[in-house]
C-alpha cells in the first residue's frame, strides 16, 4: 500500500494532468489516471536523470511510447525540476506552449523523442537500448563504467497492436537487450472500445516467446509490486523485461474502464466527481500542495550528486584511457576527428563505371574505421545493398573471439559489433535507427531497396521531424533493376520523400557525387539524409572534361556548358540519367544545339541556395528545359517552368532484363535527343 505522501504525490500527477486537459478541452485523461503510481514508482524510486541538465549523456532514458498520455509527463518533467513552468503545465496543447499534444523532441525539455504514432516509441526504446549496449561494450574498461544505465519506456495496448512493436520487441529479445524496460499500461481498452473487440492474445507468452523475461503485477496501485518489478527486471541483465500492470484506463473516473475516458475531456462534472471520488480537493484546478513538490523536486539534488559522479569517473577514465576518453567525447558531441574522409577514394573516368551502390560500400568502409560512433546496417540485405562494415564485427550477444574484441576487457563483447543485423524489418529498422541516433554518440545508418522505404515512411518522417543526425541507404533506385519486376522498381517513391520536409534527399550521379553525397551526409547533424542508388553500373564521368562531383553540396550544378556564348536549351537529370543526358547533349551540340547540363542530385540542397545562385545555374531567360528522371514527373515543374518538359514514368514497371526496360520506357539518347528538338520547335 502507498503511504499518505506517495498517494499524494500520484494524485497530483493525475489531476495535474487532468485540469490540463480539462482546461484545454482536448487531450486524453485516461491513461494519466491508471499509470500514474507505475511512473511515480519509476520516477522517484530507479530513474537516474538530471533536471537541470537534461543532455547529461549517463542518465536513464524515459519514452513515453504512449505519447497520446502526454500530460502525465509533462507532469513528471514539471514536478521533477525540469524547466517547465506551471503556466506551461496550463498552456497544455496551446498556440506556442511547452507542452504540445503530443511529446516533441527538442520542445520540451526532458522529452527523449517525440511520439504519439503508436509504436514507435516503443521500438525507439530498442534503439536507445542498442546505443547503450554498443558504447558500453566499446568504451567501458574494468573498473571504469562511464556508459552505464537503462531505457525505460512505457507502452499501451494500442503499441504492442502495432506491427513496429512486434518486429522491434522480436529484434530485442534475440539481442537480450537486458538494459531495456518496458511497463504496460495493460488497461484493456483503446481509443474505439475494449480490447476484447480485436486483441486478445496473451502478451505475456508472446513476450516470453521473444525471448523476453516477464512479470505480471495484478494490481497499477500496488507500489510494492511495482517496485519488486522493476527491482527483478534490473537484475535480468541478458533479457529485456516486460512488466505487465494491470490497471483501469480512467482510474477513479465515472468513465472508468471504458473507451469514453481515453481520448476526451471527463468534463467539469465529471472532474469533480473524479477528484471526489480520490479524495482530492476539488478546488483549486493545478493544486501542487508543499509537501508533493519538495519531495518530487528531490531529483534535481539527487541528479547532481549522480553526475557529478560520473564526471569524476569520467576524469579518472581520461587519465587512464586518454584516447578512448577523447574518442568517446567526440561521440557524444558529435564531431567528427579530423580527416576522417581522408581515404575516401577519388574514382578514374570510366565509360563503364559502377553501380553507386559499389561506390557507396567502397566509399562507407573507406571511412567507417576513422568514425566509431557510425555503425547500421540493413533490412537482411547487406549482399545486395553493399552496406557491410567490413571487419568491424557484428552487434550480436553471441561470444566473440578473443582478438576481436580489439582490446576490450569488457563484458558484452559481441555488443562491440557495428554491424548491424536488422533482419527483414524494414519499419523497426527506421524506428530503432531513430533511437540510436536519439540516444546519442552514434550516427546510424540503415538500408534496404528504394521501393521499401514504403515500409520505413513513419519513422522516416519523424526522424525529419526531430532533426535527427539518420542515414538511410536506398538501393535499386530505379526500373533498371531489371527482372525482378514492378513489385521493386519504384516510381512515386522519390516524389515521397521529396515531399518530407526538413528530410534531406541525394541521388548521386556516379561514384565521384556519391563520395560527396557521403561527405554531406555524415556532416548533415540537424537532419535525415537519404541516398538513393543504383543497381546497375552508371558511367564514372570524366571530371576533367566537365564540373567537379563537388557541385554536389549545392544540390544542383552546372556539370557542362557549351564551347561559345549561352545555352540555348538546359538538360537536367539526376543520378544515373545524368550519363544520359552528358551524352544526349554530345549529341544535340553536334547537331549545333548549344545545351547546357545540369546534374540536379538534391533538390533539398539546391533549395537552400539564395535565389540568385539558383538563377545562375537555371537562368529564367532559358525557358527551354527538359528534365529526366527515373519516376513519376510530380514536382518537376518547378524546376523546367511552363515552357518546358519532363521526362519520366507515369506507370508501374515490368519483369525484364535493364536495357530492355529503359528503351522500352524512353530512357535512351535517341529518345532525349527527340523530345529535346522537339521542345525546341514549339
Amino acid at each position: 500500500m502507498a503511504h499518505d505522501l506517495d498517494q499524494k504525490c500520484i494524485n497530483t500527477l493525475r489531476f495535474l494532468s487532468v485540469d490540463m486537459v480539462q482546461r484545454a478541452d482536448s487531450g486524453h485523461p485516461g491513461l494519466p489516471l491508471d499509470a500514474a503510481p507505475m511512473a511515480y514508482m519509476l520516477w522517484t524510486r530507479w530513474l537516474k536523470f538530471h533536471p537541470a541538465n537534461p543532455q547529461w549523456f549517463d542518465r536513464d532514458r524515459f519514452v513515453l511510447s504512449a505519447g497520446h498520455g502526454s500530460a502525465l509527463l509533462y507532469s513528471l518533467l514539471y514536478l521533477t525540476g525540469y524547466a517547465l513552468t506551471l503556466d506551461d503545465i496550463k498552456s497544455f496543447r496551446q498556440w506556442g506552449s511547452k507542452t504540445p499534444g503530443h511529446p516533441e523532441r527538442g520542445h520540451t525539455p526532458g522529452v527523449e523523442t517525440t511520439t504519439g504514432p503508436l509504436g514507435q516509441g516503443m521500438a525507439n526504446a530498442v534503439g536507445m537500448a542498442i546505443a547503450e549496449a554498443q558504447l558500453a561494450a566499446r568504451y567501458n574498461r574494468s573498473n571504469h563504467a562511464v556508459v552505464d544505465h537503462y531505457t525505460y519506456a512505457l507502452v499501451s495496448d494500442g503499441d504492442l497492436m502495432e506491427g513496429v512493436a512486434s518486429e522491434a520487441a522480436s529484434l530485442a529479445g534475440h539481442l537480450g537487450l537486458g538494459k531495456l524496460i518496458c511497463l504496460y499500461d495493460d488497461n484493456a481498452v483503446t481509443l474505439s472500445a475494449g480490447t476484447d473487440m480485436t486483441f486478445s492474445e496473451d502478451c505475456r507468452r508472446r513476450f516470453d516467446a521473444y525471448g523476453w523475461h516477464t512479470v505480471y503485477v495484478g494490481d497499477g496501485n500496488d507500489l510494492a509490486a511495482i517496485d519488486a518489478a522493476l527491482e527483478a527486471a534490473r537484475a535480468k541483465s541478458t533479457r529485456p523485461t516486460l512488466i505487465l500492470v494491470r490497471t483501469h484506463l480512467g482510474y477513479g473516473s465515472p468513465e472508468q474502464d471504458s473507451f469514453k475516458a481515453h481520448g476526451s475531456p471527463l468534463g467539469e462534472d465529471g472532474v469533480r466527481q473524479t477528484k471526489m471520488k480520490l479524495d482530492w480537493p476539488t478546488q483549486p484546478d493545478f493544486l501542487v500542495p508543499d509537501d508533493v513538490l519538495a519531495h518530487f523536486r528531490q531529483a534535481l539534488q539527487r541528479g547532481e550528486e549522480l553526475e557529478a559522479a560520473w564526471e569524476l569517473r569520467m576524469s579518472a577514465y581520461a587519465k587512464t584511457f586518454p584516447e578512448l576518453h577523447a574518442e568517446l567525447r567526440r561521440a557524444i558531441d558529435g564531431e567528427l576527428v579530423e580527416g576522417w574522409d581522408a581515404d575516401i577514394p577519388v574514382f578514374p573516368a570510366d565509360a563503364k563505371g559502377m553501380a553507386t551502390r559499389e561506390a557507396s560500400s567502397k566509399i562507407m568502409n573507406a571511412f567507417a574505421a576513422r568514425v566509431p560512433a557510425f555503425t547500421g546496417g540493413s533490412a537482411d540485405l547487406d549482399p545486395s545493398t553493399k552496406t557491410a562494415l567490413k571487419g568491424l564485427g557484428d552487434f550480436n550477444p553471441v561470444a566473440k573471439k578473443a582478438e576481436d574484441l580489439q582490446g576490450s576487457d569488457t563484458a558484452g563483447w559481441g555488443y562491440w559489433g557495428r554491424n548491424l543485423h536488422f533482419g527483414v524489418r524494414e519499419h523497426a529498422m527506421g524506428a530503432i535507427a531513430n533511437g540510436l541516433a536519439a540516444h546519442g554518440g552514434m550516427i546510424p545508418f540503415g538500408a534496404t531497396f528504394l521501393i521499401f522505404s514504403d515500409y520505413m515512411r513513419p519513422p522516416v518522417r519523424l526522424a525529419a521531424l526531430m532533426g535527427l543526425h539518420v542515414i538511410h541507404v536506398f538501393t535499386h533506385d530505379s526500373i533498371a533493376l531489371g527482372e525482378d519486376g514492378p513489385t521493386h522498381q519504384p516510381i512515386e517513391q522519390l516524389a515521397n520523400l521529396r515531399a518530407i520536409p526538413h528530410l534531406v534527399m541525394i541521388r548521386p550521379a556516379d561514384a565521384n557525387e556519391t563520395a560527396v553525397a557521403w561527405r554531406v551526409a555524415m556532416e548533415m547533424r540537424d537532419r535525415p539524409v537519404v541516398l538513393v542508388l543504383t543497381r546497375q553500373n552508371v558511367p564514372t564521368l570524366d571530371r576533367e572534361q566537365r564540373a567537379s562531383a563537388d557541385g554536389l553540396r549545392r544540390g544542383a550544378y552546372v556539370l557542362s556548358d557549351p564551347p561559345k556564348g549561352g545555352p540555348q536549351l538546359i538538360l537536367i537529370a539526376s543520378g544515373s540519367e545524368v550519363s544520359l543526358i552528358a551524352e544526349a547533349a554530345e549529341r544535340l551540340q553536334e547537331e549545333g544545339v548549344a545545351v547546357r547540363c545540369v546534374s540536379m542530385p538534391s533538390w533539398e540542397l539546391f533549395e537552400a541556395l539564395p535565389q540568385e545562385e539558383r538563377d545562375a545555374v537555371l537562368p529564367p531567360s532559358v525557358g527551354a528545359r527538359l528534365a529526366v528522371e527515373l519516376g513519376v514527373s510530380q514536382g518537376w515543374d518547378r524546376y523546367v517552368g511552363p515552357h518546358g518538359d519532363m521526362l519520366g514514368i507515369e506507370r508501374f514497371g515490368a519483369s525484364a532484363p535493364a536495357d530492355v526496360l529503359l528503351k522500352a520506357y524512353g530512357f535512351t539518347v535517341d529518345a532525349i535527343c527527340g523530345r529535346a528538338r522537339a521542345l525546341l520547335a514549339r
